[in-house]
């Protein structure tokens, strides 16, 4: 079980963490839409812009959207984030990573 603290009445409420154990537990916080997941790659929207978590085997845990929080366990092979504002390239292969 994770437990996530809260913002405490100082912090600001839109605050974004991501925290990483061993490559293999991802715990998220600021998360306000998950865009898309597999086994390989998962798309969400944070209050710090687009973040794309690709691995091997990634399954999604805790996902509570009011409070903002996200659980990835699986191995953990990249982050990446894009600014909210980008305009994704569209086509075939339009972003793609590999």
């Amino acid at each position: 079980m994770v437990d996530f603290k809260e913002p405490s009445a100082g912090q600001d409420a839109k605050q974004h963490t991501l925290s990483l154990l061993a490559r293999e537990h991802a715990e998220i916080s600021g998360v306000t839409e998950v865009n898309s997941f597999d086994e390989e790659c998962v798309v969400l929207a944070t209050v710090c812009g687009e973040l794309t978590v690709e691995g091997v085997g990634l399954r999604v845990g805790t996902l509570d959207i009011a409070r903002g929080l996200l659980v990835i366990d699986g191995k953990i092979c990249g982050l990446y984030y894009a600014e909210t504002n980008q305009t994704r390239k569209k086509g075939f292969f339009g972003g793609v990573r590999r």
